[in-house]
């Protein structure tokens, strides 16, 4: 398999990675099963999907403890990356950038995840109480400590915020100028996906041009593109796509040109390509310095997705895939 680094890094990982979210949070918790998911993290790691991404707000906790009773035994074989900055209350999300909670944080986190080095630590958000550059400042002395070996940063801001007039990653960009000051971004991680390409503008060429690793996230669009999802399906309500503009059974129905694209592509390169394997291979395609990183809690998904890595698209298929439809969602 292909290897890939993160930026200034210069640590190898798999082409294809893995998120770790949805095994115990934010998706269907009717089916998370820790055994089914132990097993996909094995998997991941046995095909060289090494990049295994997860944060203290998932669960909260209780994600990086089940990543620690896989790396108490195959540390070696993983990239880990984790992440700094949310708070999960009752009923609310808050930021902590604090410099005292970031040290406590990232010492709690390597005791979760049974490792004494974290290899990406990220910074989830930023706290509009703290200066961004304080919380990087703290998280740089965790670099010098020896606790941590590369830092990144999560997009900020969603869609549904956008001002009229700025483009979708100016305040992650403005953000990602100001910490370079402090001590150097390794990667940034932000949503990429064909029906989400908005980092294409001006995020990913910010990244190529300075070496920074881009770790694309929802590359399946909360699993929509791998044409496993049926319109008006529904979903449970704790599960984010309740209550995501695209998920409405009339949206997911009006996107269904974007998935009969990919299982175009799919029928050119073999009966058993799938259009999830396609949606990975085009975010590959987005350049060397781009590590696709799909959430699943399933072997199976995790064995298809690290098949992406092997699947190379031509300049036929990308164009055809820049052709699709822009995906619709309620607020449009």
């Amino acid at each position: 398999m292909e290897r890939r680094t993160i930026g200034a890094a210069a640590l190898a990982v798999g082409a294809v990675g893995l998120g770790c979210m949805p095994m115990n949070w934010a998706y269907s918790a009717s089916r998370q099963r820790g055994a089914d998911s132990l097993r996909a993290v094995h998997r991941a790691l046995d095909l060289g999907s090494t990049l295994l991404d997860t944060a203290d707000m998932y669960g909260p906790f209780t994600n990086e403890l089940l990543l620690g009773r896989v790396l108490r035994e195959r540390r070696s074989d993983a990239f880990v990356s984790t992440k700094v900055g949310l708070l999960v209350g009752e009923q609310h999300i808050v930021a902590n950038g604090r410099p005292g909670y970031v040290r406590r944080a990232c010492d709690a986190s390597l005791r979760r995840l049974q490792t004494d080095v974290i290899d990406l630590y990220q910074l989830h958000r930023a706290d509009p109480e703290v200066p961004v550059e304080e919380t990087w400042g703290a998280m740089a002395e965790l670099v010098r400590a020896g606790k941590v070996r590369a830092l990144g940063l999560c997009a900020v801001g969603a869609r549904a915020r956008r001002r009229s007039g700025a483009r979708l990653h100016d305040g992650t960009i403005r953000q990602l100028e100001r910490v370079q000051q402090v001590f150097p971004v390794s990667a940034v991680q932000a949503e990429l996906s064909v029906w989400s390409p908005e980092a294409l503008e001006s995020l990913l060429p910010w990244c190529a041009e300075r070496g920074v690793g881009f770790l694309a996230a929802m590359p399946l669009g909360n699993g929509f593109l791998t044409g496993t999802l049926t319109p008006g399906q529904g979903f449970e309500p704790d599960d984010v796509r309740a209550r995501h503009p695209r998920f409405t059974a009339e949206m997911m129905a009006g996107n269904q040109p974007i998935v009969a694209g990919l299982r175009r592509t799919a029928a050119r390169h073999g009966e058993d390509v799938t259009p999830a394997q396609v949606a990975l291979a085009w975010v590959l395609a987005q350049g060397r310095h781009v590590i696709p990183v799909p959430g699943t809690k399933q072997e199976r998904w995790v064995t298809e997705n690290a098949g992406a890595a092997g699947l190379r698209l031509t300049a036929e298929d990308l164009a055809e895939l820049g052709r699709l439809p822009a995906a619709r969602g309620s607020w449009d």
